[in-house]
């Protein structure tokens, strides 16, 4: 992957040309346990940066991976978006049921040449992984695949997955937080999954097809996604679909490093005290939010985050550890 490093400052300023289309935004979260605090974050910037160009922002439930699923938290998110007084358009939509669409984009794949069925396993790709290990300058684990099946599955009689054909070249990303840099997908990862062995649809899948469904014209999110975000427009290419604008926040982080997701203690937000919390997201964004808002009413400090928001103050930020704490002392 190679890197602008000083191209922060031309996405931010494209960012005003880009927001004078029609807006359209979401948050996507994953149903495998309450909202954290950087589950917050990233609605909060996706929100604002709905709201502050008159656009609209959407609701999506990704719960297709169903072994991780946590029966009910679906439901309680969504309570927890309300309580915090999130105001979303439309009707939520649940992956769970697009199971045709995504089918439909897989038969196409296969039928106009540019997928594959693949038998290989897991714990093939990490045997020789061990042997061919690339350095990557994005934060993934994925394992490059390399090709095996292209021909035809190595071992017919196994249940298979279907692979994506990805040619060499480089796939050139404006990330109007995380600047501008181009990937070769070939050379990261390969030919990536796009229906799993178990017949699952990947996320890389699912998430492109729906964002051209619901009309997204802007995807704000973390940055522990940023990785994923080649690999889509690769696969929108081959689909004949938009690409929308991609914006990558801060990652939010304990003071040693871990995400928040994977923190002790860090499983839930605090919706006792919705206004609290969500000055504290508007603080790791550095929006600087004055402290008297801390307590005031949840409509008040949306009013001035909406009037106040900056996008470009996070310019090149992967991760932050969270500086404001708790009224009661914790993370």
């Amino acid at each position: 992957m190679s890197v602008a490093k000083s191209s922060t400052e031309t996405a931010t300023t494209a960012t005003a040309e880009r927001l004078l289309v029609p807006y359209r935004g979401r948050f996507a979260p994953s149903p495998t346990g309450p909202l954290h605090f950087g589950s917050l974050v990233a609605a909060v910037g996706s929100y604002l940066c709905a709201r502050q160009a008159g656009g609209e922002w959407l609701v999506r439930i990704e719960d297709l991976d169903t072994p991780r699923v946590v029966p009910g938290s679906a439901d309680q998110i969504i309570r927890t978006l309300d309580t915090f007084g999130f105001q979303w358009t439309g009707s939520i939509l649940r992956q769970s049921s697009r199971r045709d669409a995504y089918e439909a984009a897989i038969q196409q794949l296969l039928n106009a040449g540019l997928a594959y069925y693949c038998s290989c396993t897991r714990s093939e790709l990490q045997a020789v992984s061990k042997t061919n290990k690339s350095d990557s300058l994005l934060d993934t684990d994925e394992l490059r695949y390399p090709g095996w099946c292209r021909n035809g599955p190595r071992e017919p009689n196994r249940a298979t997955a279907v692979r994506l054909f990805v040619t060499r070249g480089e796939v050139a990303v404006t990330d109007f937080v995380q600047g501008r840099f181009t990937v070769d997908v070939s050379a990261e990862v390969g030919d990536f999954v796009i229906r799993r062995r178990d017949q699952l649809h990947a996320y890389q899948l699912a998430v492109v097809v729906d964002d051209a469904y619901q009309g997204i014209s802007a995807i704000v999110r973390g940055a522990d996604l940023l990785h994923s975000t080649p690999r889509q427009m690769f696969l929108q290419r081959m689909l004949l679909l938009p690409t929308p604008m991609y914006a990558h926040l801060p990652v939010a982080t304990d003071m040693n490093g871990i995400k928040l997701s994977k923190s002790a203690g860090a499983a839930a937000i605090d919706i006792d005290r919705p206004a609290s919390e969500l000055w504290r997201a508007l603080e790791f964004l550095q929006q600087l939010p004055p402290a008297q808002l801390r307590r005031a009413g949840l409509a008040t400090l949306w009013e001035w985050a909406i009037q106040h928001w900056q996008l470009q103050l996070l310019n090149g930020q992967r991760h932050a550890a969270i500086r404001a704490r708790r009224e009661d002392g914790s993370i």
